[in-house]
């Protein structure tokens, strides 16, 4: 009987779960961005970000799609490099920050691809309405930091139909998507 007890729990400390990894995006030291690019008038690409957002996720290299992902997006805090311009895109005609101070990403699926690919399926809520959201992921990398830590990195892209979401101000069939550009930096936890 002695002999089986360490030799059970050898058995059952192997067959225990792996748990994956949990990261705090690094959006307060400016080591993520969400970028977004939107066509003015067919003439030209108009260029901007979300300067504050917070988020979390977890991963694990064993168990990909065990993936998970949280981001809250303060929408007042866009900024497109022209106040006129950001006060239009604040208001009613866009995203009405006054009555949807936030947007948020969660994730409901991740599909590998292989190679550090892969696609995040899940739920994005903004101006009061949530619709499924696919995004093409690359894992970047991960190790040590310079203070002691670890942190991972991806980059993801997808579109969004600006009508999807109840955003219907018309500037012509060419701005009628905008494109989003990912950039995450996580701290493990």
């Amino acid at each position: 009987m002695k002999k089986l007890i360490p030799l059970l729990l050898l058995i059952l400390g192997a067959a225990a779960p792996v748990h994956a990894d949990d990261y705090v995006i690094d959006s307060k030291n400016a080591h993520a961005f969400i970028q977004f690019r939107i066509s003015h008038l067919g003439f030209s690409w108009l260029y901007g970000r979300f300067n504050d957002f917070d988020g979390t996720f977890s991963y694990d290299e064993k168990n990909p799609a065990a993936a998970k992902v949280a981001v809250n997006i303060r929408t007042a805090s866009i900024d497109s490099n022209n106040a006129e311009r950001d006060k239009h895109l604040r208001s009613d005609d866009f995203l009405d920050t006054g009555k949807f101070p936030n947007a948020k990403f969660v994730s409901t699926a991740y599909e590998d691809k292989g190679a550090g690919k892969g696609t995040l399926k899940g739920k994005l809520t903004l101006h009061g309405v949530t619709q499924p959201v696919s995004i093409d992921v690359e894992h970047v990398g991960t190790g040590p930091d310079p203070w002691g830590g670890v942190r991972r990195g991806f980059f993801g892209t997808t579109k969004l139909v600006l009508k999807d979401f109840g955003i219907n101000y018309d500037l012509g069939p060419a701005a009628r998507t905008v494109y989003l550009d990912l950039s995450v930096e996580g701290i493990k936890q």
